[in-house]
């Protein structure tokens, strides 16, 4: 039985050994010299102005994330719609209740206020 993932064994090691193959032979091949040029900070080829460094408002992140939620749950959708007439009534039912279960936590989002950009 476990002679049948030797093969993904094998593939795992060549995946291994060829990133520390290249880490490796990069690093002794690689040029060494630092110049100042090289640790000058770099933007779309001219020269930063103001301050390099801008703080992102954890809003941005919220939304990113609520949005990365409620769109996996319209993945897990995909499947139930292609299935539909197969599972009959149960899986009706059971659609309904995620459908419940993923509304009440948009309104509990909304309620926080996650939602508004301030």
């Amino acid at each position: 039985m476990l002679v049948n993932y030797i093969p993904v064994l094998v593939m795992m090691l060549v995946g291994i050994g060829f990133g520390v193959f290249a880490v490796a032979v990069s690093s002794i091949l690689g040029p060494h010299r630092s110049f100042k040029v090289k640790r000058e900070t770099f933007e779309c080829g001219m020269p930063t102005e103001g301050t390099t460094y801008v703080q992102v408002p954890i809003k941005y992140y919220v939304v990113a994330l609520l949005f990365l939620v409620f769109d996996l749950e319209c993945v897990f959708m995909y499947p139930w719609a292609v299935h539909y007439r197969k599972l009959g009534l149960f899986g009706f039912v059971e659609m309904l209740v995620f459908m419940a279960i993923l509304f009440i936590c948009y309104i509990y989002v909304w309620k926080k206020g996650a939602l508004e950009w301030e």
